[in-house]
């Protein structure tokens, strides 16, 4: 195909040379012009929606403990508290996690097990839920117990930043407080929440 296309109404497309007259001109568009308007969308849309996240040395966490009770989750290093965060929880709170949808944060022994840079809540840690426990638990009851529980950062939508717990049963902290824990928290860290 030519260095020009036509752009018509109907299915044909023909390839001309550069003599046109003003009317077939005016409805032409060359090929690089749409690959340059393509590249544009494309990169406007592979940009990030904030500032991209910069890790920083920070003391390691052995143990994350999460209180469900008092809304507080802390990174310690053996019996060292090292950081201490208030939290947002599911919206059903009170509890322990059953089935999948039930808006509960599971209790239990777990760990970090997986990272995700690229989270819809900016950052996120993945807690090992369901555990056998969990799993024999759901199975007894003929539910399907959950599963993709997480750390992560703030709610996106307004309406859910006035309340207190508005997860569909994760362990929200502000973007903030998610870099520090990013940082503070690898992989194979056990994560013991209590009710």
């Amino acid at each position: 195909m030519g260095e020009r296309t036509l752009l018509a109404d109907s299915d044909e497309f023909l390839a001309r040379d550069d003599s046109r007259d003003g009317a077939d001109a005016a409805r032409l568009w060359t090929r690089r012009n749409a690959l340059a308007l393509t590249a544009g969308f494309l990169a406007a849309g592979a940009l990030p929606a904030r500032a991209a996240y910069a890790p920083v040395a920070a003391p390691r966490a052995s143990v994350v403990v999460v209180s469900k009770r008092n809304r507080v989750l802390e990174l310690r290093s053996g019996e060292q508290l090292l950081k201490r965060y208030r939290v947002h929880l599911g919206f059903q709170p009170v509890g322990r996690k059953v089935m999948s949808g039930d808006g509960r944060t599971p209790e239990g022994q777990y760990f970090i097990d997986r990272r995700n840079p690229r989270s819809d809540f900016y950052l996120s840690l993945g807690i090992s839920y369901p555990n056998v426990v969990d799993v024999a638990r759901a199975r007894a009851l003929g539910v399907s117990p959950g599963g993709d529980i997480m750390i992560h950062g703030g709610p996106r939508r307004a309406a859910d930043r006035k309340k207190d717990d508005w997860t569909a049963g994760c362990i929200a902290v502000s973007d903030a407080e998610i870099e520090e824990i990013w940082s503070m928290v690898p992989t194979g860290t056990p994560v013991v929440i209590f009710a």
